[in-house]
């Protein structure tokens, strides 16, 4: 078999520098005095310095991701993760009526309402900020994880409904139920469950992955359905104006996102549900095999119910997670396919997203391949692209943050 890219340790040197640069890119300019992130130009400068609004997954990411850095010992990170905790808890946390809002500007709610994508951050942000002894982590954790059990959680179905008004009333009619908010949920679940070790988080995510992957996912040829109604039948002629978060149609970037997902379940969970493996192994080869751009390279946006590309950009993020995805396979179930993929994808990302020029990773690019700026604004968040990184570095034994805690 060849050898592996993740054990070559000319490879590993690069993926560190690659890591190190998007910290420098982000660390030297996102912070908002006033509380937040900020969106950063091509260059690195804030975008509109006037007044930004800041929502709430950008905060709860920046945390996840520089406290990493501190668990890694880069200088400064504890700087970015006091901030962040900070303009979760002071800012965005509803100290009336609980939760948390979903936009903040100059310190006052944009879009008020309570979101499970959101909130699912919050927790992932507590989580790891639990790893590195924040003086805030534990009193966050317990009060994300109240509000999910308590307002989110459906029983029922073993998943979270999706959104609701700033007083918890049901928002918009309340019918709808969506599989990435409850995706973030798993990953938070986790991060959650090694943190704390309390085993209600771990069942919690069995319940999330057996109802979008195991159920719907696998009933649909291994494609994750994104949107379902209030008892969860699969929607396919949901549209919502909001492309970045409820695009139509299927996201194949989320299938290989749950791909790595759900061995780490399958890892966390003792290696007891092999359905998890054929699960893995069936949206990975599905997400390369219909969202892969035979002609440009990249991961088309979404794909329609025929499985035609629709929205034809191509992200950042998809790619970075089929990277995440390949290593876990590469690492669980060794194969040539998933090396081969995982050096294709490589390819793609270092020659068309990496921005040599200006630092950081452009975040949108044409269908074939040019930059471009029709969902994105600029460089505004640095999860993914940290994360494809790193990932690779460690054994597929959890979540990136405890495999660090746990390398020598």
């Amino acid at each position: 078999m060849t050898t592996r890219w993740s054990t070559n340790h000319m490879h590993r040197d690069w993926l560190r520098a690659e890591a190190y640069g998007l910290w420098d890119f982000f660390q030297n300019g996102f912070i908002d005095p006033k509380g937040g992130f900020f969106d950063l130009t091509p260059e690195g400068r804030a975008l509109d310095l006037g007044g930004q609004v800041h929502p709430i997954h950008i905060a709860a990411r920046a945390v996840h991701c520089f406290a990493i850095g501190d668990l890694l010992g880069r200088p400064g990170s504890r700087a970015v993760v006091d901030h962040g905790m900070d303009m979760l808890w002071s800012q965005h946390r509803d100290g009336k009526n609980g939760g948390y809002f979903w936009s903040m500007k100059d310190g006052a709610p944009v879009d008020g309402t309570k979101q499970g994508y959101g909130h699912a951050f919050v927790l992932l942000a507590a989580s790891s900020a639990k790893l590195v002894g924040h003086p805030l982590a534990d009193r966050m954790l317990a009060d994300a994880t109240e509000i999910l059990q308590t307002r989110f959680w459906e029983e029922g179905p073993g998943a979270i409904a999706e959104e609701f008004a700033p007083d918890w009333q049901p928002f918009e009619g309340g019918t709808y139920r969506g599989q990435n908010s409850n995706m973030h949920l798993t990953e938070a679940l986790m991060a959650a469950y090694e943190a704390t070790g309390e085993s209600e988080y771990l069942q919690k995510a069995k319940r999330i992955a057996e109802r979008i992957i195991g159920h719907a996912a696998r009933s649909v040829g291994w494609r994750v359905a994104e949107h379902f109604d209030r008892v969860w039948s699969i929607d396919r002629g949901y549209y919502h104006p909001n492309e970045m978060f409820r695009p139509a149609g299927t996201t194949p970037g989320h299938w290989l996102e749950w791909a790595r997902l759900i061995l780490q379940l399958w890892v966390l969970d003792g290696k007891r549900e092999t359905w998890m493996v054929e699960a893995a192994k069936g949206l990975f080869r599905q997400a390369m095999l219909l969202g892969w751009d035979a002609k440009h390279g990249g991961f088309f946006y979404t794909l329609d119910w025929q499985d035609k590309p629709d929205k034809c950009m191509k992200l950042w993020w998809p790619a970075c997670e089929a990277v995440g995805a390949a290593h876990f396979l590469n690492e669980l179930c060794p194969a040539p396919e998933w090396e081969a993929a995982y050096r294709q994808v490589w390819d793609v990302l270092s020659s068309a997203f990496v921005d040599r020029a200006n630092g950081g990773w452009r975040e949108e690019l044409t269908e074939d391949m040019k930059p471009s700026f029709t969902i994105f604004p600029g460089k505004g968040d640095i999860y993914h692209a940290l994360q494809a990184c790193l990932i690779p570095l460690y054994p597929a034994t959890g979540s990136l943050t405890r495999a660090i805690q746990q390398t020598p």
